[in-house]
């Protein structure tokens, strides 16, 4: 297929929970941050739950469950994000299907690039650190525009930058944040089911298609 006949010319990721397990090094870098603070630790399935808004929402996920005050935040958050720094890298992986299938796109000619509202600090290091930076024209973080997901901001300056209408980009992810700004910025969303979405299915939050395997782009992203 040539590139003028596919239907898509770029592809926007999510990070956590699209492309990356990252819920063991967050559950790790929370319960130190919550031992720190003096309160006890979580189950790590339970931080999966917390994902997805940014670091900021996280802390202030585990602070609310704890029962902390709220002006234990400032102190709790610089905790959080030493301790995430220090395990940032710690037993890292992508999920199945991940790396081959961004090598594909990739050499086939696809723009690709990363929309995340994980911290930008911590996005490079964990792209180059799997060997998949190579790939992506673009990646922002959640604190390199004024809003993050679910607002269209991101994904509007993305198409931006790299010159793509909208209408010519795929956005993937598995959260509601990746649906809701998707759909507010006038692109089609997949929707990942084995990511984290507050412990909710994806597919309740409409996404254009449904897919339990990364490798499932195949089909709407030929070669």
């Amino acid at each position: 297929m040539s590139a003028a006949e596919r239907p898509f010319d770029l592809v926007l990721f999510d990070l956590d929970g699209t492309l990356i397990d990252s819920a063991p090094q967050l559950a790790l870098a929370v319960n130190r941050m919550l031992v720190e603070c003096g309160f006890a630790e979580v189950p790590e399935g339970l931080v999966r739950t917390w994902v997805g808004n940014g670091a900021d929402k996280l802390v202030q996920r585990a602070l609310a469950n704890a029962g902390a005050k709220e002006d234990q935040f400032a102190t709790a958050r610089a905790a959080f994000g030493r301790h995430y720094q220090a395990c940032l890298l710690e037993g890292l992986g992508m999920y199945d299907g991940v790396a081959s299938t961004l090598a594909r796109l990739d050499a086939a000619g696809y723009h690709l690039a990363v929309v995340t509202n994980k911290p930008s600090a911590f996005v490079a290091p964990i792209l180059e650190a799997l060997g998949i930076a190579r790939h992506f024209a673009l990646w922002l973080g959640g604190n390199c525009l004024p809003e993050k997901k679910p607002h269209p901001a991101p994904l509007l300056h993305a198409c931006h930058e790299l010159q793509v209408a909208t209408e010519r980009t795929l956005m993937v992810g598995d959260s509601e944040n990746d649906v809701l700004a998707a759909k507010a910025a006038g692109m089609k969303v997949v929707g990942l089911t084995y990511g984290y979405n507050y412990g909710r299915p994806i597919a309740d939050s409409d996404p254009d298609w449904v897919f339990e395997h990364f490798a499932g782009l195949d089909t709407l992203l030929p070669g």
